[in-house]
């Protein structure tokens, strides 16, 4: 009811361990390349009764048991952690890819762990369907995609299947330009509506979004491919690839170098994001 590696009392904290070293012994049993870590109650309700600190402590001191205990089995398959920002719970720590990533980083853990995404819980963030998928590829940690969508409109996780070619086409542009997933891949932690009452339903909802899935692959791999929209993105980051630019990158350039800058170059121009030729692009590939 309170978590489990955040649970205020140890005993509970025990059982959570517990279980997951037998899940650990199962899953290598079985042949497991992956085991996920859902945090659906790693959070709180209200912080009048939360040391959310002390807790953070108990989940990283947790996963370092895990860590240990997979290692002296020999369990090589790959950790992953689910994000999700809310429900069951009020708050989960887990709430996105970036809090995850800086979680990870923070305590030392982010060797043995990567993500696996639910662009469904991503949406429930506040964020578009692929921006976990991309942000936790950026650093690296993508492992796996569970493959869910829901209805932005919603307050709550509804589970649908990816029905949607262009949310599809970005996410296999994203694990294109990672060079894939594996072990991970696309997992349909699905379910039909609820009038999806026919049994032909259960069938054409999983061919349905795996279609989908592939259209946006070959979608992606021409848009990749063909570099219309990549180039137009190196375009907008050109500054950086000389001068003071390549200096802030490696980390060099100082205070006083940016001001003796703008100095010598006056005001800035003002540069067009071209938000509508990226977005035309992308349609015409879709």
């Amino acid at each position: 009811m309170n978590g489990a590696s955040t649970n205020p009392d140890a005993h509970v904290f025990a059982c959570a361990a517990a279980q997951v070293k037998k899940g650990l012994e199962v899953t290598k049993r079985l042949g497991g390349e992956n085991f996920v870590f859902w945090g659906g109650r790693e959070g709180y309700h209200t912080l009048l009764n939360s040391d959310v600190r002390r807790e953070l402590d108990h989940v990283a001191a947790f996963f370092r048991m895990v860590i240990a205990y997979k290692e002296k089995i020999g369990f090589t398959g790959q950790l992953l952690i689910e994000p999700k920002p809310k429900e069951p719970s009020k708050h989960q720590y887990d709430y996105d890819a970036q809090t995850v990533v800086s979680f990870l980083k923070t305590y030392g853990l982010e060797d043995h762990f990567k993500l696996n995404i639910e662009p469904n819980h991503t949406t429930l963030a506040g964020h578009c369907y692929e921006h976990d998928i991309v942000m936790s590829s950026a650093y690296g940690m993508l492992g796996s995609i569970d493959s869910n969508t829901g209805s932005p409109d919603l307050g709550w996780d509804t589970d649908q299947f990816p029905m949607d070619i262009k949310n599809c086409t970005m996410v296999m542009k994203t694990v294109l330009e990672q060079k894939g997933l594996a072990p991970g891949g696309l997992n349909f932690d699905c379910k039909v509506r609820r009038e999806s009452s026919d049994l032909k339903d259960m069938f054409i909802a999983h061919i349905g979004a795996m279609d989908s899935f592939a259209r946006g692959l070959r979608n992606a791999a021409k848009l990749v491919s063909e570099k219309h929209l990549s180039s137009l993105v190196s375009t907008r980051y050109s500054s950086f690839d000389s001068g003071l630019g390549a200096k802030v990158e490696q980390g060099v350039a100082t205070l006083e170098d940016c001001e003796d800058y703008v100095r010598e170059n006056g005001e800035p121009a003002l540069i067009s994001g071209q938000q509508e030729h990226c977005e035309a692009i992308l349609n015409h590939y879709v």
